[in-house]
């Protein structure tokens, strides 16, 4: 009896949670550049701390204190350019910003300095960079659009309901079973299939992208991100860990929410800019 009411609470934690996270993104989002910025702001700067916990279950000592302010100037100084409130030559400076990493190291007196130094970059360059990368989509016609950036959420989000139904009623053979035991080609074929059909609705009623962009986006949705779940999963097992995080209640953490995003932004932005 205990049990089932373990499940049950467990349930009810992840439908709150789940429903005041999807009020809040979609608000943050469409709402103005300035919430979605704030609101991404937060989840840069807690992904990269996330990020560096979990190094540090390996026994890694990452510079997290300015690994994560390099991560968090990154966001801003993207958003500053889009803005038009600051020059993009300015980036230029974060060339120097990342090999100061170098030099810091040298004070620090960590055991393993190579590796810190590797794990502090790659912190930013896992998290911040696709994060950053995530608002070019807002600004793909010079000012804010919110439409490719939700109709990228609503296709992940559909990727993955449409990947566990098939899965769970279909799903026979192993996709990737030495990273992610659960996943089968199924499970993969019903997320593809529901994407691609979310996709085409999206171009109906988010005018803001065409068609055919509409459906690259969500083929490169269907490929890439699950293969950042794969990659995520593959780091937690390296690491010995079952969730990246406790932020969200019965959802993991931010690592676990957004690994599809990740892997997935930077495809998509080459993809519309290139074509």
């Amino acid at each position: 009896m205990s049990t089932k009411l373990s499940a049950l609470s467990n349930l009810q934690q992840r439908l709150i949670v789940g429903v005041l996270g999807a009020a809040l993104f979609i608000g943050g989002i469409i709402f103005s550049e300035w919430t979605f910025f704030i609101l991404f702001l937060g989840l840069t700067v807690l992904g990269t701390l996330e990020f560096y916990k979990l190094s540090e279950v390996a026994g890694i000592k990452p510079n997290k204190v300015y690994g994560t302010l390099l991560a968090a100037g990154v966001f801003i100084a993207v958003f500053l350019i889009d803005k038009e409130y600051m020059p993009a030559e300015l980036l230029y400076l974060i060339l120097p910003a990342l090999f100061l990493i170098f030099v810091l190291e040298l004070y620090r007196k960590e055991p393993q300095p190579f590796t810190n130094i590797s794990f502090t970059i790659l912190g930013v360059l896992y998290i911040a960079v696709p994060f950053s990368l995530l608002q070019l989509l807002g600004y793909l016609e010079g000012e804010y659009r919110w439409q490719p950036i939700l109709g990228l959420m609503l296709l992940i989000w559909s990727s993955d309901t449409g990947a566990y139904i098939a899965g769970k009623n279909f799903g026979r053979n192993k996709l990737f079973e030495r990273i992610s035991p659960g996943k089968t080609w199924e499970g993969w074929a019903g997320g593809t299939i529901m994407t691609v059909l979310v996709g085409w609705l999206l171009s109906v009623f988010f005018h803001d992208l065409e068609l055919y962009q509409w459906i690259g986006v969500a083929i490169i949705v269907s490929v890439f991100g699950v293969l950042g779940d794969l990659v995520e999963s593959l780091l937690k097992r390296s690491l010995g860990v079952k969730d990246s995080g406790t932020l969200l209640p019965g959802h993991g953490g931010i690592l676990d929410r957004f690994d599809s995003l990740i892997l997935a932004v930077p495809f998509i932005v080459a993809f519309l800019k290139t074509f």
